[in-house]
């Protein structure tokens, strides 16, 4: 009786696991694409660099309006399978903004923020 407790218990802390897993990734696959989008080293190098860190499926947006440079990272984990395979996905997503080397205010250093879905702030990062 104790034994499917204690597997369902494990099933559900190995997924809550690979959901944080999943955030870290997401989170710096945003600040790499929004640095490499801010240096000027084109959209599509920006999102390749992006990919290379980000999760198999995530999807990679970015926006320019100049002086900074949003990008939004966006990956679903898929609840464990078998018996709990009526489960539905979680979307776990992460957003950077930084300034491109284009604007005054950087004076040739690009900065950056990333905002957390969990936090009510934003955390800077040079």
């Amino acid at each position: 009786m104790v034994l499917p407790v204690l597997v369902a218990l494990t099933l559900g802390l190995a997924w809550v696991l690979s959901l944080a897993a999943t955030q870290v990734r997401v989170v710096d696959a945003a600040r790499e694409t929004a640095r490499a989008a801010a240096r000027d080293d084109g959209t599509g190098a920006a999102v390749a660099l992006g990919r290379r860190v980000a999760p198999d499926g995530a999807r990679i947006s970015i926006s320019d309006d100049g002086a900074t440079v949003v990008v939004r990272v966006r990956s679903t984990v898929q609840g464990p399978r078998g018996l709990f395979g009526f489960l539905p996905g979680v979307d776990v997503d992460a957003e950077a903004v930084a300034a491109t080397s284009r604007s005054s205010a950087g004076a040739g250093r690009t900065s950056m923020a990333a905002r957390l879905p969990w936090s009510s702030g934003s955390a800077a990062c040079w």
